[in-house]
């Protein structure tokens, strides 16, 4: 686990929009560190279209980097748990009981 987490210490994860105006980089933590305007081409573009490449391209950064860390999981994950889920918060740890054959345990806030 150590590992895993110094291992995204340091890491980075970069897209580029398709019209390749702006590249958007993230951090192993998701957060934009660096968004960059390959040309003056922006200057031309209607606010909107500005607006949606910008933030599309900053979607594919984080997905790649929801990639990056759920593979770097994965093995440290128990057998079964699909880590690209729990990225996504697509996990659901009481179906996971129920395929066990169990119950989910409840905590002290339930």
């Amino acid at each position: 686990m150590e590992g895993a987490n110094e291992s995204l210490e340091s890491a980075t994860e970069e897209a580029v929009a398709k019209n390749r105006l702006v590249a958007a980089k993230v951090n192993g933590r998701g957060e934009l560190v660096e968004l960059k305007f390959h040309t003056q081409a922006y200057r031309d573009m209607a606010p909107a279209e500005l607006a949606d490449t910008i933030l599309d391209t900053i979607k594919q950064a984080h997905a790649k980097m929801g990639e990056r860390v759920a593979e770097l999981y994965k093995p440290l994950a128990p057998e079964g748990v699909d880590m690209q889920a729990v990225m996504e918060g697509r996990f659901d740890p009481a179906e996971m009981f129920r395929r066990l054959g169990g119950t989910m345990p409840r905590g002290p806030f339930s």
